[in-house]
């Protein structure tokens, strides 16, 4: 008999443990979860091993390095033109998933909501419940997943606290427009809301430059900005990330943080440090590197016979398989993984409504060409082993 508490249960495994399992099951190339089948960039992990072997394996002060408090400041204001006292405004935590939870217990009441917007990252609706919240989803359509103001104030009530934002936007890739920023100023202010954004793929842009919500002067004093190491170099498995914001704010995700994790360990924010201090070029070859795979799963995609649809940042790439006759999205996903050998994410996992996603597969760029041109020789028989399925089931 489970003894999960009452708020967690709902949430069972992630959809990532789930689909790798069954990519491992069927020697499936695996395009699911949004981990790069690649190491980051040398001048970073030379950082954490001469850390290592300059004795540097204690515990760091709470708040992170100040080294690195620093750094992440210095990027900061470099990216958004926004001075921001390291010692007072920032915090590193273990990942950005921890700064979100942390933001959620440090912030909330029992009952306060929080509006989010779906699809989202899967661990917003747990975090907001390991809290005490009520999430309140408000729905992003296909193809544009564009914010709509209406829909947005049907969702605030009295008891709304926080606004939780993704751009660019996982899993759709969608950045926000001048419009949708407008409109979460607007809402903001005049409901008096926190806005949390999460700006993990800040550095994976593509035709347009990412803008940090936070340069908006309407939601400086009320936005915490959150990202990590993870994404822009590479690492995902080292989980220094860190939220940045105004000194009340950010109060409340330290006090929260201190009794989480305490601190991200001390040789990778060494490391991280060293990393946010790269040049120019490093930034822009990396987008060129993922605007070329991006491209390149793109036009695999779309000679199997699906619909992608094109991502403006991030590293994943929604495409519509609609054309193929499946039910919803988990049984496309699954056929996909056991006959084709190609592992994707079904996007219902990301949707309180699921109906909106039926139609949708959720696949990652985030690998070597030679993982890309296996999926995608694969991909090409898709038609052909769906026809040869139906054949055989009359």
């Amino acid at each position: 008999m489970s003894r999960v508490n009452s708020r967690l249960r709902p949430f069972g495994a992630t959809i990532f443990a789930e689909m790798t399992r069954l990519a491992v099951a069927h020697n499936a190339v695996n395009l699911g979860q949004g981990a790069p089948d690649f190491d980051g960039p040398e001048f970073v992990k030379e950082a954490a091993i001469r850390a290592i072997r300059d004795g540097r394996g204690q515990y760091a002060r709470m708040t992170g390095l100040p080294e690195l408090t620093a750094a992440i400041a210095q990027r900061f204001e470099r990216t958004t033109g926004i001075q921001v006292a390291p010692d007072e405004q920032v915090v590193v935590t273990c990942g950005c998933t921890e700064a979100i939870v942390n933001s959620m217990l440090g912030l909330l009441e029992p009952g306060d909501e929080v509006v989010l917007f779906e699809p989202f990252y899967d661990s917003y609706p747990a975090a907001v419940a390991m809290a005490g919240g009520i999430a309140k989803v408000v729905t992003l359509h296909a193809p544009d997943f564009r914010i709509d103001e209406e829909a947005l104030r049907r969702a605030i009530s009295p008891k709304t606290k926080l606004l939780l934002v993704n751009s660019p936007h996982n899993p759709s890739g969608h950045m926000l427009d001048d419009a949708e920023r407008n409109i979460l100023a607007r809402v903001a202010v005049e409901h008096d809301l926190i806005v949390l954004s999460d700006e993990v793929y800040e550095e994976l842009f593509y035709e347009q430059a990412h803008r940090s919500l936070a340069i908006e002067p309407e939601l400086r004093d009320r936005t915490i900005v959150l990202s990590s190491l993870g994404k822009s170099f590479s690492f995902t498995g080292w989980k220094v990330g860190w939220a940045i914001g105004p000194s009340a704010l950010v109060a409340a995700v330290r006090a929260a943080h201190q009794f989480t994790t305490f601190c991200a360990p001390t040789p990778l924010q060494v490391a991280a440090a060293a990393a946010l201090q790269a040049p120019d070029s490093y930034f822009t070859e990396f987008r060129a590197d993922y605007r070329a795979r991006r491209d390149h799963l793109a036009q695999g995609l779309r000679a199997s016979g699906l619909i992608p649809i094109i991502p403006e940042g991030s590293y994943f790439i929604l495409a519509d398989h609609s054309a193929f006759g499946f039910d919803d999205d988990f049984a496309f996903c699954r056929f996909l993984v056991e006959k084709v050998g190609v592992a994707a994410i079904p996007p219902g996992a990301f949707y309180v409504n699921k109906q909106h996603a039926r139609s949708l597969a959720r696949f990652a760029f985030c690998k070597q060409d030679a993982t890309l041109n296996a999926a995608i020789e694969r991909l090409a028989s898709l038609g052909s082993i769906l026809a040869n399925e139906k054949r055989d089931a009359r």
